[in-house]
């Protein structure tokens, strides 16, 4: 039970950038720090990964996303961190105090100090304003590779993949690897947003069509997807049979939370207002990792946890 309890440090949110904070923290000799995490498994979002594209910065070799959580994991039980999951915050109060809800209890806690590290998340298909029915089979890439490597689910064979940044290639890649055969990625702008020069070589060696300046403005099925049509900037319009749409990235900060506190916001990011060091307009309150907008890799956020934790550290010695 924590409903009540005053800690040194609480932080929000248990991916690459919360644990190491966390670890960072214990290491500095911070003893009293709890990290609470809504899913019932610490990792974050990298735990849905199955490709090896992480880890090698810091633990010096390649890792899948739920191996690198796995590992983030075992460093924080390593320094005795308490981690609770399942608990999901309601509240950012004013001088470290925070609102929650488990299946446990409910009630509030506090902090010295209180780091939020909740990531991003990707735009929906309302957030994009595509119309159409609503069938099963829309999804973003979160869902996607949950549904796979966390559910064992196969959420569909022929998918169409809309947009073209970096987390857009783990979602081709998962498709490939699961032998699904993907029929388009549709990006709106006239280059691939990640790295061109290189995944146009990586989409065509996947013989995946790459639709440039078009995007997604319909989707068609009952129960299930069947098409949909893509417009590019000639306002010309195609139909791809299909029987699923994974939309993927477009990141937003997920800050939801922050805007209906005392905390301020960046307007341009939406992401938690921030000086140098990461601390917000409360000064009990810090934020790191891809809270901040833009977008990070899981090994920035672990590098940005590790040197936040210090920064707190230091803070809470003076």
């Amino acid at each position: 039970m924590i409903s009540g309890k005053s800690y040194d440090v609480i932080i929000v949110g248990s991916g690459p950038a919360g644990l190491s904070a966390a670890v960072s923290l214990k290491k500095a000799g911070i003893k009293n720090v709890l990290v609470v995490e809504r899913e019932p498994v610490a990792g974050g979002t990298v735990r849905h990964c199955g490709h090896r594209s992480f880890g090698l910065l810091e633990f010096q070799r390649l890792l899948t996303g739920a191996n690198y959580a796995k590992k983030i994991r075992e460093e924080a039980k390593k320094y005795e961190v308490q981690v609770k999951t399942k608990v999901t915050v309601t509240q950012y109060l004013p001088a470290g105090e925070i609102g929650f809800i488990s299946p446990e209890e409910s009630g509030t806690v506090s902090a010295k100090r209180v780091l939020i590290t909740t990531g991003l998340r990707e735009a929906t298909r309302s957030a994009r304003l595509v119309s159409g029915q609503r069938p099963m089979g829309v999804m973003t890439t979160a869902a996607f590779q949950s549904m796979i490597y966390l559910e064992d689910k196969l959420p569909c064979r022929r998918p169409v993949i809309v947009g073209s940044e970096i987390v857009s290639f783990s979602a081709l890649m998962t498709a490939k690897h699961f032998k699904m055969k993907p029929v388009a990625m549709v990006e709106n702008n006239s280059k691939m947003t990640f790295l061109p020069w290189v995944f146009n070589k990586i989409v065509s060696l996947f013989f995946t069509p790459l639709y440039l300046n078009s995007k997604v403005v319909g989707i068609t099925g009952d129960q299930r997807v069947e098409s949909v049509v893509i417009e590019d900037k000639r306002g010309e319009r195609t139909k791809l049979p299909c029987d699923g749409v994974i939309f993927t990235g477009e990141f937003v900060s997920h800050s939801t939370l922050v805007k209906t506190s005392h905390l301020e916001i960046d307007n341009n990011t939406t992401s938690p207002e921030v000086d140098q060091d990461g601390r917000c307009s409360d000064s009990s309150y810090y934020a790191t990792g891809n809270v901040l907008m833009p977008f990070k890799t899981g090994g920035k956020c672990w590098r940005l946890g590790r040197k936040i934790g210090r920064i707190i550290a230091d803070d809470l010695k003076r």
